[in-house]
């Protein structure tokens, strides 16, 4: 069954193409993954799924329904979540409280709210946190609360937008099973954007490449990894050596 579908996507910022003529589908259950260099687009791709932006060109549908240029109030109704490579999160408000005010996108009722984040906060681990400030915390901890926020919103489609960058090694690996484990319990399908290829080649079952606002690949991680286009516009030969070194491709 085919959860998002995004045909023939166009975005001009003042005559140049962030986006140009676009296509993609994306089937529940799937974690595909979308990378390129800086610039290529993908986070204006993001931005005009979820609302931020209004396509200048092409449709956008989601569970068979037409959603180009709803607002992002309305396609997270619909069942779209999205965390943020900058969060905006209230230094100000608990851990606890910060995932409450996603939970508030599906509830005005304070308890089941609070109810919904503590299990949340369970599911990502960070129970122990619950009642910290955000300006404690480090910045693994503070990826997870941006991932809790998006889980609190109930979505069927989770879009992460380099959920790893600035995370060591060992927080990498973490968050990588972290993914995995909620993909699995919750049977969510993910979008999501990343550098980190220790990230997105694990775990993703499709990757969707942009090079200059177009996608110019997509297929299979270990596909994606041997692609000479993909290669010369972002992976690099070193990165292709080294994987092929190790057996990986």
């Amino acid at each position: 069954m085919v959860l998002l579908e995004v045909t023939d996507l166009t975005k001009d910022f003042g005559g140049v193409a962030a986006n140009s003529h676009i296509s993609l589908d994306i089937e529940k259950g799937e974690i595909i993954g979308l990378i390129g260099p800086n610039g290529a687009g993908k986070t204006t791709l993001f931005n005009c799924i979820v609302g931020y932006h209004r396509p200048d060109q092409g449709k956008i549908r989601f569970k068979d329904k037409n959603i180009t240029g709803f607002k992002p109030f309305k396609t997270n109704r619909e069942g779209i979540g999205r965390t943020f490579q900058i969060m905006s999160i209230s230094g100000d408000l608990t851990v606890l409280e910060n995932v409450m005010i996603g939970s508030f996108c599906r509830t005005s009722d304070r308890r089941i709210a609070r109810e919904e984040a503590s299990e949340i906060l369970n599911v990502v681990e960070l129970e122990k946190d619950a009642e910290a400030y955000m300006t404690e915390l480090p910045i693994a901890t503070q990826k997870r609360v941006g991932l809790a926020m998006a889980l609190a919103t109930r979505p069927e489609l989770l879009m992460l937008d380099e959920v790893a960058s600035g995370l060591n090694p060992k927080e990498t690996e973490e968050m990588v099973a972290l993914l995995q484990r909620i993909h699995k319990a919750k049977g969510l399908t993910v979008f999501v954007i990343e550098h980190v290829m220790e990230v997105v080649m694990p775990i993703s079952q499709r990757i969707i490449v942009l090079d200059g606002g177009q996608k110019i690949a997509e297929g299979k991680p270990r596909d994606i990894a041997s692609d000479e286009r993909v290669i010369k516009a972002y992976l690099g030969e070193k990165y292709a050596k080294g994987r092929k070194n190790r057996g990986s491709i």
